[in-house]
């Protein structure tokens, strides 16, 4: 009889990484930072693997694997978005069929219809049907579309958390057998770091010594308007003129009219926009700030959150999504779209430094469950049980 270790042995995984950049830009986040993260790892993990081999497609020039992963580089004019689509839906499949695959895992929503191996797609959330109007029309048909035709050929889908999980099985219709949740991981360069350091950088960057900050694209399902509000209501209540509220991140649709809010409030010296901060300074920005806020209406993990509590900041967060499973009871969660109750939240982590003390402590603690090494396990785990 062959033993499941005996059928796994030299079966090849191709891993369609495309999105993974190592530009200095807001798009070397989120998905391009999941596939580095998983392609980092999955070489240490060969013994769990059986001997499966790893070719990764990646069509950034300044990207180098690590040993264990075979590379293959498309086209560089893969790297803009139409050339990519149909490389991804052509050309991809003959290059697994001439490489001999076994499996096939999209680390962004898709899959070639026409593969001809199993598949297995990463799907991070349904935003495109859940708040399709932050989509421009081409985008959110395009993804719509092939998340769905994807997600019904898949072998297997794989989520970031339990909320994402229930919102393929409910909005695409797949069978809840199919659906692995699997938490993203944050990079160990998230910790508390010394205070002596955090102040020389602080004092660098002209920041006050206590900031209310929030990291995220700026663009309406985050829900930025409702933290403007509620900064301001807690400025006139408590008398407090001396912290700042700091707003970071890309400027995504409907950015206009946070300046207009800001304006209208008379806010504009007190509330300030940072842009994209470089990947590198988010460790000291989360360590420097009092308290980290995110109101967002949606996520499909909510890596920010993470981030920010594994550098002991305290956090509230919106009660929403796959948010209440990232911060679980070590932070503050408040009714995403109620003004009062973040301007009360606010007002008790800055008031309460017993209280704010306890959930930077709580929130290390939660972060610690959080590791790519666990993703990468669990990931493979998938990988075994459809080949095994």
């Amino acid at each position: 009889m062959v033993n499941v270790r005996e059928k796994l042995i030299g079966k090849r995984v191709f891993i369609n990484a495309l999105l993974l950049t190592s530009g200095k830009t807001y798009r070397n986040a989120g998905i391009s930072g999941y596939s580095r993260s998983l392609l980092a790892l999955l070489p240490a993990f060969c013994h769990e693997a059986k001997g499966m081999l790893f070719w990764a497609f990646v069509s950034d020039p300044a990207y180098q694997p690590p040993p264990g992963i075979l590379l293959h580089r498309p086209p560089q004019i893969t790297r803009h978005p139409v050339p990519r689509i149909l490389w991804e839906q052509t050309l991809q499949t003959h290059v697994i069929q001439k490489l001999q695959g076994d499996l096939y895992h999209g680390l962004a929503f898709a899959a070639p219809v026409a593969a001809k191996v199993p598949t297995v797609i990463t799907i991070h959330d349904l935003s495109f049907l859940r708040y399709p109007e932050t989509f421009s029309p081409w985008k959110r048909r395009y993804l719509s579309w092939i998340t769905q035709e994807s997600a019904q050929r898949a072998a297997a889908i794989i989520t970031v958390s339990e909320s994402s999980k229930q919102d393929v099985v409910r909005l695409l219709g797949v069978p809840e057998e199919r659906v692995h949740a699997i938490y993203n991981g944050i990079s160990d360069r998230f910790k508390p770091l010394p205070a002596t350091e955090i102040e020389t950088w602080r004092r660098q960057k002209g920041l006050p010594t206590r900031f209310i900050f929030y990291l995220g694209t700026l663009q309406p399902r985050k829900n930025v308007t409702t933290l403007i509000k509620a900064y301001a209501q807690w400025r006139q209540q408590s008398g407090v003129q001396d912290v700042p509220l700091i707003l970071a991140g890309a400027q995504g649709w409907g950015y206009k009219a946070l300046l207009s809010l800001v304006a209208t409030l008379n806010l504009g010296n007190v509330v300030r926009f940072t842009g994209f901060l470089p990947d590198e300074e988010l460790p000291y920005w989360y360590n420097a700030a009092t308290l980290f806020a995110y109101p967002s209406l949606y996520e499909g993990f909510g890596l920010p959150v993470a981030e920010a509590m594994a550098c002991g900041t305290p956090v509230v967060a919106a009660d929403a999504s796959a948010l209440p499973e990232v911060v679980g009871d070590a932070g503050l969660l408040l009714p995403p779209r109620d003004a009062d109750a973040w301007t009360d939240g606010l007002q008790q982590l800055l008031d309460d430094r017993e209280l704010a003390a306890h959930l930077a402590h709580a929130g290390r603690q939660k972060s610690l469950s959080f590791t790519w090494v666990r993703t990468v396990h669990e990931t493979i785990g998938v990988y075994r049980q459809i080949l095994g």
